[in-house]
């Protein structure tokens, strides 16, 4: 298993708090279940893990300062 860089957890946990109003660690996410998103750019990351646990996101009514991504 491969380490998970350190500025991509960064990012991740950027975008999924933007997204979703958890990082990592609150949602759970051990070494393993990060590798699996860890080929991703992290925003597109923490896009993919609330599409796969089907989480709420809290910018649904309105966007999120800073994240410029949609879906």
């Amino acid at each position: 298993m491969n380490r998970i860089d350190a500025e991509w957890l960064r990012e991740f946990d950027e975008a999924i708090l933007g997204f979703f109003a958890i990082d990592h660690a609150e949602a759970g996410m051990d070494e393993r279940e990060l590798s699996w998103y860890a080929d991703l750019p992290p925003i597109d990351a923490a896009l993919a893990y609330g599409r796969d646990f089907d989480l709420c996101r809290v910018d649904t009514f309105w966007p999120s300062p800073g994240l410029r991504h949609t879906s």
